[in-house]
């Protein structure tokens, strides 16, 4: 098996070079029942079949997960998700933020397929889950769509509307150490659509810091 990249990652108080061992995109995630099946009917719209069961784990390469600000893509049919990241690392979670980029054209083809199809950038600071957990439910996630000079709000929420990284753990059957998962997204405002560009935030109003990340996308020509 191919070693991922070396990550460079501000954990808490320290810089650390690693490479991660496993990667989990977890999907459909929602506590909501209403949100999550509006969630889907957005997906259902561009052709996306229904889950058959939730939440669902896709395993895919541990190497997509990247801290760059530009990632390279086939055509123009990708978008990004905000989501909250978490990492095992030495014994202890981390929580960052990042993005579930995906093919939306490869996703009517399958949902494992896309998952694998694009990188997954996050951000460069983490957070120790202890330092946040008692107040979990407070941490809101948001993303903007950006062009040029102008943010459009895409996505705002917070983190309450999807299972909790324990129960959603449980569910997979626990997280190996240098592993990392994505714990599900929110709904798009306006509908889920390609952007050149995104912004990402994970927020914790109680204590009055927020991580943030930006991309752009490198779109590759589709040759006839």
């Amino acid at each position: 098996m191919a070693p991922a990249p070396s990550l460079t990652l501000i954990l808490g108080e320290v810089t650390a070079d690693m490479a991660l061992d496993g990667l989990v995109i977890c999907g459909w995630t929602g506590r909501n029942a209403e949100a999550m099946e509006h969630h889907i009917q957005e997906l259902e719209a561009l052709g996306v079949k229904r889950p058959s069961a939730t939440p669902a784990f896709y395993r895919v390469a541990a190497s997509l997960v990247t801290t760059a600000p530009v990632i390279q893509v086939s055509g123009q049919a990708s978008s990004g998700e905000v989501e909250y990241v978490m990492l095992n690392r030495s014994g202890e979670w981390w929580v960052t933020v990042g993005s579930d980029h995906t093919d939306r054209d490869a996703e009517t083809l399958g949902v494992s397929l896309s998952k694998q199809m694009c990188a997954k950038p996050v951000g460069k600071t983490w957070w120790r889950y202890t330092d946040i957990c008692d107040h979990w439910d407070e941490l809101r996630l948001r993303s903007w769509i950006v062009d040029g000079d102008d943010c459009t709000l895409y996505q705002d929420g917070s983190v309450s509307a999807m299972q909790p990284p324990e129960e959603l753990m449980r569910g997979y059957g626990g997280l190996p150490e240098n592993w990392a998962f994505f714990g599900g997204t929110l709904a798009a405002i306006g509908g889920v659509r390609p952007s050149s560009a995104l912004a990402l935030e994970l927020h914790d109003p109680i204590k009055n810091r927020t991580i943030n990340h930006q991309y752009q996308t490198d779109v590759l020509p589709i040759a006839d």
